[in-house]
């Protein structure tokens, strides 16, 4: 799950910097966009990806309240490379949800919403 938290990272962090105006490296295959390591080495790095993807999601809000969604940018407009990353960021939430039934760690032990 490491590698797949990095890869959203990755796209993540590139939107950002889409909706900011300036370009993200694009990566010349798509296993550029899977970086670092399969799994973490401690705890502390392992937290300090959640932080990351976490502060990344405030970085996504400040900029999506300032761009102006309707205009095109370079290729599509800002409404249009929000609902990109949202898709991702939601196709990837799923396989971790996923995986974390197959590992009999779904639902989270500290609860939450049940229906």
């Amino acid at each position: 799950m490491y590698a797949l938290l990095n890869h959203m990272i990755f796209w993540q962090d590139g939107a950002v910097e889409w909706l900011n105006g300036r370009a993200p490296a694009m990566p010349e295959h798509a296993s550029g966009s899977w970086p670092g390591a399969s799994a973490p080495t401690t705890r502390a790095e392992w937290l300090e990806a959640v932080r990351h993807f976490q502060t990344g999601l405030t970085r996504l809000e400040r900029a999506a309240k300032r761009a102006a969604l309707a205009r095109k940018g370079r290729t599509k407009s800002a409404l249009t490379m929000l609902a990109d990353i949202a898709m991702h960021n939601s196709y990837h939430a799923g396989q971790v949800a996923l995986l974390r039934q197959v590992l009999r760690k779904w639902p989270p032990p500290s609860g939450g919403m049940t229906w």
